[in-house]
């Protein structure tokens, strides 16, 4: 299959800097009484559109079934009396009990004072009953109600309209006015120090916890977004509790993986600088400084690529790659080493080939990792297997071995950094903690995952999982 290189240019994201918080002198229990009291106002004077059309119809209703109720009863009594003068005297004392209306009557087809419309006089003159709800009488829009009594007789009542009521109606929503206003200031201050009480509270929290203080809690209350963000203040604090622990665990064990090798070399130093050591065991110790030197370039290595691994400026080169060869070549490389400790390293390969799209240089650094740390633990005796297996989406790459293996609580944390060096230090021989954490990095970076379960072989097994070739 021809070599079909394409190479993967990873391009550098520019983070801008996140913009400073501004202070504002707006605080939460101000705009909530800003709310109240716009609340208020809308409530009032949606209020008030509704309500005066309806008190100014109904007083003008009430005001014209007075007049009707008025005019019924004048002319019934001026119909049951008939007396010119008696009549006349009704009259004149109507008028003088109630300002309001002005009463007229009807002699002859004649009013008895100037003021009424004349077709009003001439209704009554005809025999009809008169009902206006709004005509001019002396010179004012009145409501006008008339009653015939005999041939050419009548009474007329007339009331000024109650074209003010709207305007009282209105003068008087001051108290309304300011008690809405009063309620929607309360109402606000209330709610405002209810609410931001808890939010209060997460600021302190998340202050304490920016000064590194990680026992930090808040208590949950309502309402359900206030709970929520007190969950989510929690959740912080323990997992920064837990990942700053994982963190000095880590760096305890990296301090501790340093010192062995430096107090070594140290110590060989000392003893050529003291001529402890003679000539004819210079060569011994300086193949054992060698050794501790190698180690910690490993190491030091190890540490650089975790750090870089989510960098821009970590190259990654994708091309399709023969995993058959690679595993074979993996197996070439590592059998002297594995010979002359005991182990059998083989690989296990189908027939064919087998190909993934992926950075053959950053896989075979998986492999090698893989493989240097089952020759860390596998007994003699006991194999080592590189193995490829290819599956119908993608095609996987396997290190298996006959090791003391892991149990199933260090499966869920084998790609941890140094977790389980912690657990196996001083029982069994471990690294630095650090290669099955970039295995895992190296994989994502090249688009595949990494799995670690349980080998055939009695030990662990690590799968890399990787995309198929296009074609």
């Amino acid at each position: 299959m021809p070599d079909r290189r394409a190479d993967l240019t990873v391009p550098i994201r520019v983070l801008a800097a996140p913009p400073r918080p501004t202070a504002s002198t707006t605080t939460l229990t101000t705009r909530a009484v800003l709310a109240g009291v716009i609340v208020a106002l809308i409530t009032l004077v949606v209020t008030a559109l509704v309500a005066v059309p309806l008190a100014a119809r109904a007083a003008e209703q009430a005001a014209r079934d007075g007049l009707v109720s008025q005019t019924d009863v004048v002319a019934q009594v001026l119909r049951s009396r008939r007396a010119p003068a008696a009549d006349a005297r009704l009259i004149e004392q109507l008028r003088k009990l109630d300002g309001d209306v002005t009463a007229y009557l009807i002699t002859s087809g004649a009013a008895d004072r100037p003021g009424l419309p004349a077709r009003v006089v001439q209704q009554i003159a005809d025999g009809k009953q008169v009902s206006e709800r709004l005509a001019v009488v002396g010179g004012r829009l009145s409501m006008v109600e008339g009653r015939p009594l005999d041939t050419g007789d009548g009474v007329v009542l007339a009331r000024p309209a109650a074209t003010g009521i709207s305007r009282q109606v209105l003068r008087n929503l001051w108290l309304p006015l300011l008690a809405g206003l009063g309620a929607g200031v309360l109402a606000g201050v209330l709610l405002g120090r209810r609410l931001a009480r808890p939010i209060r509270n997460a600021a302190t929290a998340a202050a304490r916890l920016s000064s590194g203080d990680r026992t930090v809690r808040l208590a949950a209350e309502p309402p359900q977004e206030v709970e929520r963000l007190a969950h989510s203040i929690n959740e912080l604090a323990e997992a920064l509790a837990t990942s700053e622990g994982r963190q000095r665990e880590f760096l305890l064990s990296i301090s501790h993986e340093l010192r062995t090798p430096l107090t070594t070399i140290k110590g060989y130093a000392e003893a050529l600088s003291d001529g402890v050591v003679g000539p004819d065991g210079a060569q011994e110790v300086g193949q054992t400084v060698l050794a501790e030197a190698e180690r910690l370039d490993r190491l030091v290595a190890d540490l650089l690529s975790l750090a870089r691994l989510d960098a821009a400026d970590f190259a990654v080169q994708l091309t399709d790659v023969e995993l058959v060869s690679l595993a074979t070549s993996a197996e070439r490389a590592f059998a002297p080493r594995a010979a002359h400790a005991g182990v059998p390293v083989r690989a296990e390969v189908p027939a064919g080939e087998v190909w993934a799209h992926t950075d053959p240089l950053r896989l075979r650094q998986i492999v090698d990792g893989l493989v240097e740390n089952a020759l860390r633990v596998v007994p003699p005796g006991r194999p080592i297997v590189v193995a490829v297996r290819p599956l119908p989406d993608r095609t996987a790459i396997e290190v298996r071995d006959g090791g003391p293996g892991l149990t199933d609580d260090d499966l869920a944390v084998a790609f941890e950094r140094g977790a389980l060096y912690q657990r196996y230090q001083g029982v069994r021989q471990t690294g630095s903690g650090l290669g099955l954490a970039l295995a895992a990095g190296l994989a994502r970076r090249l688009g595949g995952t990494i799995e670690a379960g349980h080998a055939a072989e009695g030990g662990a097994r690590f799968t890399v999982y990787l995309p198929r070739t296009s074609t």
